[in-house]
């Protein structure tokens, strides 16, 4: 008897259901790999720009919230499956981040994940003294920390421990606070920029530097307030090793130095002063006038840049004893001489000028 064979119409029938499924699902896969992409590249239609912290120690669940909530996201669910499928374990970090609009979620994820962090930056010029400096901090903006006074930055320049090593005898930071630009963000503090600063100064006073000071007998106080002072009289680059040839032979030589700068940081110390310099000035009885009293002042009385540090210890090799304004230039070079009759009719000649000018 021959065995009845099992109908092949069945058997092709699941392989058909199996076909239909197996498509169904691909399409499903293909369909929904299209959705996510869509969704994770069209940025927000009604996207703004904002600034957002992301604290350290938030989960990738929390940030997306957080980011859906501020507007940054138009849905959390995309990004949360791209995230678990397709950022391969990369996590999300922690900082104030800024994003522009419009943006996409895939643009979002990326800069969190590169860690995009927004930054404000501040420049401290050359030659600003503590004074302006503690203006420029007080007055930056996009702090969290609550808005400070002139004053209160100033108290945090009394942080002397971190020069301690380097001039054990300062009473602030004055001088030592570099003229740079500098970044911050949000959750930077003022006394972290103070820090900062000084740090800057650090890497710019090199060894090298340390070295040739002490080969010429200065202390570190000393090699500053002196560069303070030729970053305060240089207008022109290229006289600032002149400028501090003069200051060398005088201090050699027990003369006063006479540099106007020096007269308006001490009216500046006690309040008083009032825009240009006037008789009472160069008369005021301070240690920091140096038209009464010889030698260096006590300490610094601005920020000085590199080059100024740099004139400081290298100065030119010249018989200059003197410079004044050049009366015959517009650039703000000085006219330097050997002798005091040179230099009295330089100062002559610029006065002259400047009387003119006036009653123009």
């Amino acid at each position: 008897m021959q065995r009845r064979q099992p109908p092949k119409r069945k058997r092709s029938g699941l392989f058909s259901k199996f076909l239909v499924l197996l498509l169904l699902g691909g399409a499903s896969v293909i369909g929904g790999w299209i959705w996510l992409t869509n969704a994770i590249d069209s940025p927000h239609k009604h996207a703004v720009k904002k600034t957002i912290t992301i604290e350290p120690g938030s989960g990738t669940s929390e940030i997306v919230y957080r980011l859906h909530r501020e507007g940054i996201l138009e849905s959390e669910f995309p990004v949360r499956l791209w995230m678990r499928f397709f950022a391969e374990g990369r996590p999300l970090k922690a900082g104030d981040y800024e994003f522009k609009s419009p943006i996409t979620p895939r643009q979002v994820i990326n800069q969190l994940i590169a860690g995009g962090v927004a930054t404000r930056q501040f420049t401290i010029p050359e030659g600003y003294n503590q004074f302006d400096i503690a203006r420029v901090i007080a007055d930056l903006q996009g702090l969290k920390e609550p808005p400070a006074t002139a004053e209160q930055v100033l108290s945090m320049f009394k942080q002397t421990s971190l020069i301690e090593d380097l001039d054990p005898d300062a009473r602030s930071l004055e001088g030592y606070l570099f003229p740079d630009t500098y970044e911050y963000t949000t959750n930077t503090t003022r006394e972290k920029l103070v820090e900062a600063m000084v740090k800057r100064f650090r890497k710019v006073y090199t060894a090298e530097l340390q070295d040739r000071a002490r080969e010429m007998g200065m202390k570190t106080r000393q090699v500053v307030a002196l560069a303070s002072l030729i970053e305060k009289e240089a207008r022109v680059d290229a006289e600032r090793e002149l400028i501090s040839q003069v200051f060398h032979k005088r201090l050699k030589m027990g003369s006063t130095l006479a540099c106007d700068p020096t007269v308006i940081y001490a009216a500046l110390l006690e309040g008083k002063y009032r825009g240009k310099i006037y008789q009472s000035d160069l008369d005021r009885d301070s240690p920091y006038n140096t038209y009464k009293r010889a030698g260096l002042p006590p300490g610094p009385i601005a920020s000085p840049g590199r080059r100024s540090l740099q004139a400081a210890l290298y100065p030119a090799d010249t018989d200059y004893l003197f410079f004044v304004v050049d009366a015959t230039r517009n650039d703000g070079s000085h006219k330097f001489s050997v002798s005091s009759g040179e230099h009295d009719r330089a100062v002559q000649i610029l006065r002259q000028q400047e009387r003119e000018q006036r009653g123009r």
